[in-house]
């Protein structure tokens, strides 16, 4: 599954550190989501969409193998 982790949180100029501690994960999390090694479980693909105040749709892209 892709995202648009990174390119949300660099045009508000979050850095990785703040964000995974509004969202209570590690840096090395918020690291994984990006570089995509990592899927969100559903309770923090929602806090990640209240975070930006976006749908999960608008900020993940499922896509079938």
């Amino acid at each position: 599954m892709k995202n648009r982790l990174e390119e949300l949180r660099k045009q508000r100029g979050i850095k990785q550190e703040d964000l995974a501690n509004a969202l209570e994960v590690s840096r090395q999390t918020i690291g994984s989501l990006e570089n995509g090694r990592y899927n969100p479980s559903i309770q923090l693909a929602f806090k990640i969409a209240r975070y930006f105040n976006m749908s999960i749709e608008e900020i993940f892209i499922y896509e079938e193998d």
